[in-house]
């Protein structure tokens, strides 16, 4: 898509020779429409599809957190070996990446909704397995099966909400996918350790319910309905998002304008990606997911029981009830924080955030290793751990995600969606594969290269990334390519 010849719908926006050729007085009411009237009538239906959207990021991280709760209990009833275990932990990964490869195509075939009705149905149909598994087949097809559904969740909740969200709350709508994440695996954490392993599985259940159920009232994303040529149904989306009082003339003309050009558009493949005119936008999404899963996160998430015990303590518990809950309210904080600081800002502190917490956490076992403080060291450790979880929740968890469903044009939208978020889960495989491996290298080399990695990402953020907060789409695609 050539920038500045064609207006994207996303953009909210039409073309000078539109506008030129329309009557004053039906441009005075379309300013009308813009300022006030348009925000006020759509955050009912906008607020309602975006809670419906987040069920699925929290069916995400309900699935992300079974295992670590349910370790021991499961090997022992189903007398599994620890080979076997680690295979059930890690199928979760490679279904994810199946997901993340056919997620674009996906939900540019059946649409936003469409994708996430077929993401519940498989996440239901792996918790069913889980629960009735007698032995580690069942119990990994399940896990797969769930793996898949989260897999094309990670996609498309994200793109669902920038799509129907007005561009001042952007931000902090889309950041709420993360936010539905952490809660679902501090959830699943907490409740799995007073509960049995399969009664776990069923609560899995609950999320996909609920989206299912909500999926009916909502209605489907107004600009895929455009790209697609449902003139009839994009209307009515779009009535009910913006409000039933509310004059869409102009939305809708944007929206016929968008059509026509989008319809002159070769359908976007994955060697097009590489073209000039989209290298930009997807070097800054790969890359960008590169950083987000590079800081650490899932190697210190999945292992911060067996980190805590490592730097001296009797038992984990503790601290990891303590990492459980404090992602949920920081998330929170970096929801409210998106569309006040900016997306730009705010990953940057979260980075920084991430090295100090990665850099203190590095000390504390280099101390032991050397047997110096070694009253400190536990207190060091759960202190780094602590802060670099604090910092990631705060921006480098949400803003990779809102960044990738702001910046990628919708003809590469599905392709180009689909890389990024493989590469996502195959650096969090990659990661979380290599933690133990690392850590009998060196505790204090592994924290080490991980506060590197985060200096490195304050680096190509500050150099590469665009400040996106309050801009059309467009206007962010502008700024990548000039």
């Amino acid at each position: 898509m050539a920038i500045g010849q064609c207006k994207d719908i996303e953009q909210g926006e039409i073309n000078d020779l539109q506008d030129l050729e329309r009557p004053l007085i039906h441009e005075e009411k379309a300013v009308s429409f813009k300022n006030d009237e348009e925000e006020n009538g759509s955050m009912n239906m906008v607020l309602l599809s975006t809670f419906v959207a987040v069920c699925g990021s929290f069916e995400f991280g309900s699935c992300v957190g079974y295992s670590a709760p349910t370790q021991s209990a499961i090997m022992e009833d189903l007398s599994l070996t620890t080979a076997q275990y680690s295979m059930f932990g890690s199928i979760l990964t490679i279904g994810a990446m199946i997901g993340a490869v056919t997620s674009g195509r996906i939900s540019d075939y059946i649409g936003r909704k469409g994708a996430m009705r077929m993401s519940a149905i498989f996440c239901i149909t792996g918790w069913l397995a889980v629960f009735f598994s007698r032995g580690y087949l069942s119990l990994d097809m399940g896990r797969l099966f769930t793996g898949y559904g989260i897999g094309v969740f990670s996609f498309v909740v994200p793109i669902f909400i920038a799509e129907i969200a007005p561009k001042n709350l952007r931000g902090g709508l889309t950041t709420l996918n993360q936010l539905m994440i952490v809660t679902g695996s501090s959830t699943a954490f907490l409740i799995g350790s007073v509960i049995s392993w399969r009664i776990l599985a069923l609560t899995g259940l609950v999320p996909c319910i609920f989206l299912l159920v909500g999926l009916v009232f909502v209605p489907e994303s107004p600009r895929w309905l455009a790209k697609v040529g449902r003139e009839k149904e994009f209307q009515v989306a779009l009535q009910k998002l913006r409000g039933k009082d509310v004059d869409v003339t102009r939305e809708a003309a944007e929206i016929q304008v968008y059509i026509q050009t989008f319809q002159s558009l070769p359908k976007a493949r994955i060697l097009d990606l590489f073209k000039r005119q989209y290298i930009r936008f997807v070097f800054i999404g790969v890359a960008i997911m590169i950083c987000q899963q590079f800081v650490g996160i899932n190697g210190i998430g999945f292992y911060v029981s067996q980190t805590f015990v490592s730097a001296g303590f009797s038992s984990g518990t503790i601290g990891t009830i303590a990492y459980a809950c404090i992602q949920v309210p920081i998330t929170a904080v970096g929801a409210l924080l998106m569309d006040k600081s900016g997306r730009k800002p705010l990953i940057m502190v979260s980075a920084a955030g991430t090295f100090l917490g990665c850099f203190i956490a590095g000390v504390s076992f280099f101390l032991k290793a050397h047997n110096l403080l070694l009253g400190y060291v536990p207190i060091m450790a759960v202190s780094g751990v602590l802060i670099f979880i604090s910092a990631f929740s705060i921006g480098m968890g949400a803003v990779p995600w809102l960044i990738m469903s702001e910046i990628l044009p919708i003809n590469i939208k599905g392709v180009a969606g689909s890389l990024v978020v493989l590469v996502n889960w195959l650096g969090a495989w990659l990661v979380s594969y290599t933690f133990n491996f690392l850590l009998s290298w060196s505790s204090a080399g592994t924290f080490f290269l991980y506060s590197g990695f985060s200096l490195l990402s304050i680096l190509f953020v500050a150099k590469f990334v665009p400040e996106t907060k309050g801009k059309t789409l467009e206007e962010i695609q502008e700024s990548i390519n000039s």
